[in-house]
């Protein structure tokens, strides 16, 4: 099944409608039969995709699913990151202990409680001992990314399958936990802010009017700057909340559909790199997830320009993307990674130089691995100091909204009990 973001749920819904399953029977280059499941769009899709591995289609059949069969539950317990790296782990474990590749992807398949993810394993199961390969059915799986494809494709070329599903492993823990260390930092801001914004509607739609109220029929002349204001936001609220809504819903759905845009995307991600301080620390997230990255797929022997290609699929950001793709056109022609970087002052000299040094004695992996554990540290520390400062911030803050309210509603009631 296609993984897709939580956010557009409606497009997901649609691909889960439009995607089917389809059984094959081929034959390869070499003349040997194979047989599979294969998700695709289409007949045509599928009858692409096969074509374009070289393989000679004997039989195409579409498998017959009801409406329910598709299965909701399935989609929204659809198998996260952390599924996947337990599911590699696991599978590195029993290559290593010399079960057979079909015999240990069974296994997991069984105890596997997310039905989604077990279907999948199936599949690849199935795949693998109908003659494909383990890269070629995984392939088949919108969920494993061109990273993770690759790295296994190396693998068994290589000969060194089972230690390169636990490297891509600790790859993809590592990854995870400073994703989840940075979505941890903001989401306790985020709530606060959410919370205050819910409250304050809240209290300006069915408490504040009330009380304000009261004011205004005593006939009090001289009230506070504070509270004037918040009567008048109190009565611009109430008189226009749903044309508020609808505004704030439009301002909303046009942000995302900018950012959707390929113009839209750079310069939002931009502005992310720019903010100070905070951008610092997410541009060293990115140098660090870029190091990585690229220094993984050298490692498991994954050729230079397909390393970069996929390094630019997967490090999220549209700048970094366009200076891997230079890079790799500058390599292809004959350059080097580091002329490209050195052109772009928001990749920081050090590393420009530490790639170029890598590169003149071959330790180009060695280099990026290096560059990875800096940013990597640094990211740590700059995110626990900024989620340290953020809390006694936004204490004052809402110490700071709580006194303006209280101020600006029992300054005026104090002094309309003193005239009275």
């Amino acid at each position: 099944m296609q993984i897709v973001n939580i956010y557009a749920l409606r497009f997901a819904l649609c691909d889960l409608q439009d995607m089917a399953e389809f059984n094959y029977q081929v034959k390869d280059q070499r003349g040997e039969f194979l047989q599979g499941v294969l998700e695709a769009h289409s007949v045509d899709a599928a009858v692409e995709t096969l074509h374009k591995r070289g393989f000679v289609i004997l039989s195409l059949e579409e498998t017959e699913k009801g409406l329910f069969e598709k299965d909701l539950i399935s989609f929204l317990s659809r198998p996260n990151r952390k599924d996947i790296v337990i599911f590699t782990r696991q599978l590195s474990t029993l290559i290593d202990a010399n079960i057979p590749l079909v015999e240990g992807l069974d296994t997991l398949a069984r105890q596997t409680p997310k039905e989604s993810f077990k279907k999948i394993i199936s599949k690849i199961s199935k795949s693998i001992e109908g003659g494909s390969s383990l890269s070629q059915a995984a392939s088949e799986h919108k969920i494993f990314d061109p990273f993770f494809i690759s790295l296994i494709k190396s693998g068994e070329v290589s000969g060194r399958l089972q230690s390169t599903l636990l490297y891509l492993a600790d790859y993809l823990e590592r990854s995870a936990e400073l994703t989840s260390k940075i979505r941890g930092a903001l989401a306790y801001p985020a709530f606060v802010v959410f919370a205050i914004s819910a409250v304050g509607i809240i209290m300006m739609t069915t408490v504040l009017p009330k009380l304000l109220e009261v004011l205004k029929e005593a006939g009090v002349q001289e009230l506070p700057i504070t509270t004037r204001i918040l009567i008048f936001i109190t009565d611009m609220m109430n008189r226009f909340i749903y044309i508020f809504f609808g505004v704030l819903a439009l301002i909303v759905w046009y942000l995302k559909n900018w950012i959707n845009t390929p113009e839209g995307r750079f310069k939002f991600d931009m502005i992310k790199i720019k903010i100070t301080t905070i951008g610092e620390v997410i541009k060293g997230v990115y140098l660090a997830r870029t190091a990585e990255a690229l220094s993984t797929l050298i490692k498991a022997g994954v050729p230079i320009l397909e390393a970069l290609t996929i390094t630019s699929d997967i490090v999220g950001h549209s700048l970094f993307k366009k200076i891997l793709l230079e890079a790799e056109e500058n390599v292809r022609n004959g350059g080097s990674i580091s002329e490209v970087f050195g052109r772009y002052r928001e990749i920081p000299t050090m590393v420009t130089s530490m790639i170029a040094i890598g590169e003149k004695t071959g330790k180009t992996d060695f280099m990026l691995e290096n560059i990875y554990k800096f940013y990597k540290s640094e990211s740590d520390r700059s995110i626990q100091n900024i989620s340290q400062l953020i809390e006694p911030i936004l204490v004052l803050f809402l110490g700071l909204v709580v006194g303006i309210l209280v101020a600006s509603i029992l300054l005026p009631i104090y002094n309309l009990v003193g005239v009275g």
